[in-house]
C-alpha cells in the first residue's frame, strides 16, 4: 500500500486526484490489468468518481450537500463538524477503478475526486493495486 498527501484549502472542496492516481499506477504497476483501490482514512473527508470535464459539477455537489446537511449548532458532536461526518458517510471512503495497460479504465467524463468537508487540512489517501 502506498500513500499520497493532499493539501486542501477550503472547508468544502473537491480535488481532482485522477492524475495523481494515474501517475502512481504508471510508476508502480507490474500487472497488465487489475483493480486499484483508493482509500481515504479520514472521517470528515471522502472519495468519489464523477464528471471531471465540467468544473461546475463538483461545485453543484458541494452546494447541494451543504443545503442538505448545513453546518449547525444543533448537532450533539462537540467538535462542530458533524455536517462533515455526515457528508463523508454519504459519499464514502473508497473507490475501486479497473486498469489495463497501465491506464485507469474510467469513462470519458469521469475523474477521481478527493472530497474535503472539514478543511483546510493536510490529508492522506492510500492506494493499493489488487
Amino acid at each position: 500500500m502506498n500513500e499520497i498527501t493532499i493539501k486542501t484549502s477550503k472547508r468544502n472542496e473537491f480535488i481532482n486526484i485522477t492524475d495523481l492516481v494515474g501517475n502512481f499506477l504508471n510508476n508502480n504497476s507490474k500487472k497488465e490489468k487489475g483493480v486499484i483501490l483508493i482509500y481515504c482514512p479520514h472521517t470528515t473527508a471522502a472519495l468519489t468518481i464523477n464528471e471531471s470535464a465540467d468544473p461546475d459539477v463538483p461545485v453543484d455537489i458541494i452546494k447541494y450537500l451543504s443545503k442538505l446537511i448545513p453546518l449547525s449548532q444543533e448537532f450533539k458532536h462537540s467538535e462542530g463538524n458533524s455536517d462533515a461526518h455526515i457528508k463523508s458517510s454519504l459519499i464514502g471512503q473508497s473507490v475501486f477503478v479497473p486498469f489495463e495497460n497501465n491506464s485507469l479504465t474510467l469513462g470519458t467524463w469521469q475523474g477521481i475526486f478527493f472530497c474535503e468537508f472539514d478543511g483546510p487540512r493536510t490529508r492522506k489517501v492510500f492506494i493499493s493495486m489488487l
